[in-house]
């Protein structure tokens, strides 16, 4: 999407895995290769954030500060402990640098040049984009080529083939005995239907819910990703004519909506106002069902936010770069 002669960015987090992810999935749709940088705010700092001031411990003078210049062209950052770091480089920069934040701030749409934030975020104006889905990696292209070129491993599976994206314990749910035994006989009864499963399991699975998956897999001859070779799991997607997910991880959810086929959703115990209103809104536009053993649904247009905040994002660097009467030979707007 962008031609970078010289254009330098950043994408910030405190290493959050899925904050770091979705600033990483909107580099990539622009056509860049950020530098990673992480910030490691200590107390008292990191209990003021996002509205106090950065670690002073981290500023571009110190030891292996994560701010060393030359500061960037445009700087995506995620997770509130990154909002102050922005607005310390905007400001180092002498409001050179583009600041993008993806997620609510906190702090109001003034703690960045743009922010995208999901619809079910209150967080509104006129530099904030909301979306009903979040960035991922599993772009259109990505998918397509996986079509294109199966993965041998998943090809000779019968028909239908279903994805299986199995998520573990997170801050708000938690695999218990009781959710362990109802998911697994969600499954057995959609393997003993004669569907083809495919599944792949998550740094944060718990090892029963592990042990209970792979048993299953082992006796109905499905895949499972031992973590072995090259991770399936876009080929996985690419493949799959319906997608069963755990509900503890809007990115696992957003991933599957990239597809176009129809996401059957297992909640474990707990649960998010949140991430229910995120599942509400797709099951009132027919995209995500309960799941209970059995196929439902039908095929819908893919959910593609990714290339909608990366081409915003395009835009308005491309406006600001204007404004400040940079030269265009640095920095130009393809139409792809």
């Amino acid at each position: 999407m962008l031609r970078d002669a010289g254009l330098i960015s950043w994408v910030l987090t405190d290493g959050k895995a899925g904050d770091e992810l979705q600033a990483l999935s909107v580099a990539e749709a622009l056509g860049l290769m950020p530098e990673i940088r992480r910030i490691r705010p200590q107390a008292p700092f990191s209990w003021l954030m996002p509205w106090g001031p950065i670690d002073p411990r981290e500023r571009p003078a110190a030891h292996n500060s994560p701010l060393l210049p030359p500061f960037p062209d445009l700087l995506i950052g995620s997770g509130r402990r990154a909002v102050p770091y922005l607005r310390f480089v905007k400001h180092a920069s002498g409001g050179r640098t583009y600041t993008v934040f993806l997620k609510d701030p906190r702090t109001g749409p003034k703690a960045a040049d743009f922010i995208w934030a999901p619809s079910y975020d209150r967080i509104r104006g006129p530099n904030v984009l909301n979306t009903l889905t979040p960035p991922h990696r599993v772009s259109a292209a990505r998918l397509a080529s996986a079509r294109a070129h199966p993965d041998a491993r998943l090809i000779t599976l019968p028909h239908p083939r279903v994805g299986v994206l199995v998520g573990g314990n997170s801050r708000h749910h938690r695999f218990g005995p009781e959710d362990i035994t109802a998911f697994t006989a969600h499954l057995e009864r959609l393997a003993a239907s004669g569907a083809g499963l495919m599944i792949s399991a998550s740094r944060r699975t718990p090892p029963a819910l592990h042990d209970a998956v792979a048993d299953l897999a082992d006796r109905h001859n499905a895949f499972l990703w031992d973590g072995t070779g090259e991770n399936p799991f876009v080929a996985l997607l690419a493949l799959s004519e319906a997608v069963v997910v755990t509900a503890d991880s809007f990115n696992m959810v957003g991933e599957a909506a990239a597809t176009g086929v129809p996401i059957l959703v297992f909640e474990p115990s707990g649960g998010h106002p949140k991430l229910r209103m995120f599942l509400d809104q797709l099951k009132a536009k027919g995209i995500v069902h309960a799941f209970e053993g059995r196929l439902e649904g039908t095929p819908y247009e893919p959910l593609d936010s990714t290339s909608l905040i990366a081409r915003a994002i395009a835009e308005g660097l491309a406006r600001h770069r204007r404004a400040l009467g940079l030269p265009d030979a640095a920095f130009a707007l393809e139409n792809s």
